[in-house]
Order: C-alpha cells, then sequence, then structure tokens
C-alpha cells in the first residue's frame, strides 16, 4: 500500500502536524516524520481537515443523468473536500425501496472519487400518502439510516409520526424538507418587501416555521430523531432553539447559499437565484450564521441540485429550482463564518465533518485526524482568492450563483481512504 506525508499542514488550524497516511489508515501524527518512498505534500500554510461530509446532496441517477450522475457528482463532491455524501430519493424512479437504493450504493463504490450513503423516500413516490419500505431499505446492502420526501414536505401529521415510530427501532432520523404545500401554492420566492416590489408570488416564513414546530413536537412525543433540512428563516432558529433548551432530539441544517446571498439578488429576475427554500433576507442570514456559531444549526450541507441548462436559462417562472454547491461550500463557510471571525478552523470541521457524519451515522467519516483512524481528508488553502467559473467545474451543470464571484480559498488534496481523489486542486 502507498504511503503519503503531509508535512507542516495547520491541523484543524491549530497546531503545526505532520501526518503519515500509510495505506487506508492515518499512521502517525507529529513533528519531523519521515518515511522511506512515501509521497511528500508540503502543506505550509494549509489547513488539514477531516474528509467533508454533506447529507443534502442530489445526484440524480437514476433517471436524470442529463443533470449529474453518481460519478460526476462524486467527481465534483471530491473538487470540493468532500470524502461523502448522502444522495436524497428524489430520483426517477424514487428511491424508496431496497432495489434502487442499492443501485445508487453500488454506483457509488464503482465512482471511486467518494463514499456514497443512499438517503431513502419517506413515503412512496414521495407522494406523501403511504410510507415507503424503511426497514427493508434499512436492511439492504446500502444500510439506509437517513429518510426523506425531500423537494416535497412529508406534511401529513399522521404519515410523519409513523416514519418516527418506525425509523426509532434502527435508531434512524427523518430528515424533514419544511414546506406546508397550502402555504406556498404558486410561490416564487420570499414573501417579503421585494416579492411586492416585483410582482412575484411570495413564499412566507411561516410555511417553513409552521412545519418545524409540529415536527419537533411530533419527535418529542414519539422519542425520535428528526432533521430538518436547508434551514433558512430567523423563526426557525427560534423554534429550534427551543425544541433543543427542552431537550427534543432535533438536528438542523444551513445552505451555504442560504449563508451568504439574499432576495435583494432576484432583482435581476436571474433564474440562477431560485431555490428552495427560497433566499430570504439579510436579517435572517444574519440569524442563520449565529445559530450555526452557537450550535443552534449544527451542520452545513449543500442541497448540492443540478439542473441542465435548458431548465435554468428560461424565465424566472419556468424555471427549475435548485444550485449547485459541492464545489464552493467550503469556499462560501470561509467567507461567511471563518473570515467574520464567527468560527474556527475547528468548528468548521465540527459543522462539515464532524456532526453531520454523527447525524447521519457515516462509518469510517468525520473522524478526529489521529494515529490508527481512517485517512479520509482535506488539505485547504485559506490564503488563496479565486474567480468562480462553473466551466471548470466537475459537475455536469453550471447552475451556480457565484459565477464571476471572488470567493477564498481552495482545496488543493482530497484523500479518500489514503487515496487521494484530488492533487493540487486537480481530480487525480
Amino acid at each position: 500500500m502507498s504511503k503519503i506525508l503531509i508535512r507542516g499542514a495547520q491541523v484543524l488550524g491549530g497546531e503545526i502536524q505532520d501526518v503519515l497516511v500509510d495505506g487506508e489508515t492515518i499512521a502517525e501524527v507529529g513533528t519531523g516524520l519521515s518515511a522511506e518512498g512515501a509521497t511528500v505534500i508540503d502543506a505550509e500554510g494549509q489547513i488539514l481537515l477531516p474528509g467533508l461530509v454533506d447529507l443534502h446532496t442530489h445526484l440524480r441517477e437514476p433517471g436524470r443523468e442529463d443533470s449529474e450522475t453518481v460519478l460526476t457528482g462524486t467527481r465534483a463532491a471530491a473538487s470540493g473536500g468532500y470524502t461523502a455524501v448522502f444522495a436524497m430519493a428524489n430520483t426517477h424512479p424514487v428511491a424508496d425501496t431496497a432495489g434502487v437504493v442499492e443501485q445508487v450504493y453500488r454506483l457509488g463504490k464503482e465512482s471511486g472519487y467518494c463514499d456514497v450513503q443512499p438517503i431513502g423516500a419517506v413515503t412512496v413516490g414521495l407522494e406523501g400518502r403511504k410510507l415507503a419500505e424503511l426497514g427493508a431499505m434499512h436492511d439492504s446492502a446500502a444500510g439506509v439510516t437517513v429518510f426523506s420526501d425531500d423537494g416535497k414536505c412529508v406534511d401529513d401529521a399522521v404519515i410523519m409520526r409513523r416514519a418516527l415510530e418506525y425509523v426509532k427501532a434502527f435508531d434512524g432520523v427523518v430528515a424533514q424538507h419544511a414546506q406546508e404545500p397550502r402555504l406556498t401554492e404558486g410561490a416564487q420566492m420570499n414573501e417579503g418587501i421585494v416579492s411586492s416590489e416585483l410582482g412575484l408570488g411570495g413564499w412566507p416564513a411561516v410555511a417553513e416555521e409552521s412545519i418545524i414546530a409540529r415536527d419537533v413536537l411530533l419527535a418529542e412525543h414519539v422519542g425520535s430523531r428528526v432533521h430538518i433540512c436547508h434551514l433558512s428563516t430567523a423563526g426557525s432558529v427560534e423554534i429550534v432553539r427551543w425544541a433543543k433548551s427542552r431537550g427534543i432530539d432535533v438536528t438542523a441544517e444551513v445552505t451555504p447559499h442560504h449563508l451568504l446571498l439574499t432576495d435583494e439578488l432576484v432583482r435581476s429576475y436571474n433564474p440562477v437565484y431560485k431555490v428552495n427554500p427560497p433566499l430570504r433576507t439579510e436579517k435572517d442570514v444574519l440569524a442563520l450564521r449565529e445559530a450555526l456559531a452557537d450550535g443552534t444549526i449544527d451542520i452545513v450541507a449543500t442541497d448540492h441540485a443540478p439542473h441542465p441548462h435548458e431548465d435554468k436559462d428560461c424565465e424566472w417562472a419556468a424555471a427549475a429550482m435548485g444550485m449547485v454547491g459541492l464545489e464552493t461550500a467550503l469556499s462560501v463557510v470561509q467567507q461567511t463564518m471563518v473570515e467574520t471571525g464567527l468560527l474556527d478552523w475547528a468548528g468548521v470541521a465540527d459543522r462539515m465533518s464532524f456532526a453531520p457524519a454523527r447525524i447521519g451515522r457515516a462509518k469510517g467519516h468525520g473522524r478526529p485526524v489521529s494515529a490508527g483512524e481512517p485517512a479520509n481528508l482535506t488539505l485547504v488553502d485559506p490564503a488563496y482568492r479565486g474567480v468562480v467559473d462553473p466551466a471548470d467545474f466537475a459537475s455536469r451543470s453550471r447552475n451556480t450563483p457565484y459565477e464571476g464571484r471572488e470567493l477564498p480559498g481552495r482545496v488543493t488534496h482530497t484523500i479518500l481512504r489514503g487515496r487521494a481523489t484530488v492533487v493540487d486542486g486537480k481530480l487525480a
């Protein structure tokens, strides 16, 4: 097995250390390390993190390979510093059976760029009427532990309660897309001053907040785990904070774009800014940052949502919702959280590796950078500044809201179980 010696890295942004990788494992961490025949990476000035874990990725395969495939999506993930991603269930066919989740799991194994853990649908066909084969998906080779109808809300309280009761038996978690459908009919963007001025259908904050309030109470009643996808409003933050103060087993995620972008951008009518949940106000953005910093929001998740050119390059009303995010997530977090002093790099490691791996029960990921641990690692050059060019993306899709924007930081190396998937910023 090959050896890799990472020399002079700031481990989690702190102490400067050498890290020796031997095969699939971290063999030694210290200073002045050497190893005959090892590939040496000069990491002076760089931050060494545990491999990033994304709890919310859309890989589109099977069924929408024109947007993304498991191979192209995992190449994008590796480019962004990820060693594991959780693939959402809204594929075609829907990942609501053991057969489909096993297909996605197998495709992930074949890709080799990062580990892929399928997420199973909560309801058959994402239709919200009948529970999917939760137990069969968990017992399959994919070992599904996270279930979500993301893209749609499990709006029926009885179905949601039953799902929470079912997954409790094997320590699973239901990840809710919090969107009351009756309150968002015809909605195009955040409900507020900008939507009124533009004449676009408003998406009220209460549509998200009411579902979160209901679901944390259901989780408390059942004694089960619930996870809130892409939390986007200041009010949602307060509900989750209240629930945690009561000891309810709730976790929550925020996307990079909700940490940086606001609904003011919709004034351009550029469909690249059309996303679900919608971009909110500056007040919401600041509340989300503070909540991520104080731990009310547990993790950053990309909600990487690739679309083909024709689905976004059209009039606003007809455009699909979603943004790609795997390749820019760490840079956005550096800009919004690290450079503002809200998080240090150890905090980034927690929100983007340790905590998502813990919530999703991702084996071998989100582990300390110490001897004996799996060698899933990410090296970042924080001093780098570059302008985002989607032509450079590994993703099949280009629907990024950051095109032409300067962002800090660059992933120079990604290592998956001792094998470099990214070297000097390029896919291996």
